[in-house]
C-alpha cells in the first residue's frame, strides 16, 4: 500500500509540476512583454521631451517676431571669433578698434572669460562680412 502511496504522491507532484511551469512559462511571456513595452514607452517619452525643449527654445524667437521686434539672434563662439580676427589678419588691438572695445577685452572674448553685448554682437556681425581689404579700409578710416 506504501508503494501505491508513494506513486501517487510522485504523479501527483510530477503533474503539478508540469502545470505550474506552463503557467509560469505564460507569465514569463507576458512579463517579457510588458518590459518591451516599457522600454518603447520609455524611448517615445525622452523623444516627446526632447521635442517640447526644442519647441520651447524656438517659442522666444517666435514670440519677439510676432510682436513685430526684429531682432536676429546672434551666437557668438570664442573660437570662432578668434578665426576670424586670424583670417582678416588683425591683431587684437585692431580688432578691439574696428568694434570699439579694448585689446583686453578681445582676449577676454576669445578665452571665453566673457561673452560680448547684444550691440558688440551686431558690430561683429558687421566685421564678419568684411574681407581683409575692408577691414584694412575701416582701420584706416578710424
Amino acid at each position: 500500500m506504501a508503494n501505491i502511496a508513494s506513486l501517487l504522491k510522485s504523479e501527483i507532484s510530477r503533474i503539478a509540476r508540469k502545470e505550474i511551469r506552463a503557467e509560469t512559462q505564460a507569465l514569463k511571456k507576458a512579463s517579457a512583454q510588458y518590459r518591451s513595452d516599457i522600454a518603447t514607452l520609455k524611448r517615445r517619452l525622452s523623444e516627446q521631451d526632447r521635442l517640447i525643449a526644442r519647441l520651447k527654445k524656438s517659442k522666444p524667437a517666435a514670440a519677439a517676431t510676432e510682436t513685430g521686434e526684429e531682432a536676429p539672434q546672434r551666437r557668438f563662439r570664442a573660437d570662432g571669433f578668434a578665426s576670424l580676427r586670424k583670417k582678416l589678419g588683425l591683431s587684437a588691438a585692431d580688432m578691439g578698434k574696428l568694434l570699439g572695445v579694448s585689446l583686453q577685452t578681445i582676449y577676454h572674448w576669445e578665452k571665453g572669460q566673457s561673452k560680448p553685448r547684444a550691440s558688440q554682437l551686431q558690430g561683429i556681425a558687421e566685421v564678419r562680412k568684411l574681407g581683409k581689404r575692408g577691414a584694412a579700409a575701416r582701420l584706416a578710416e578710424a
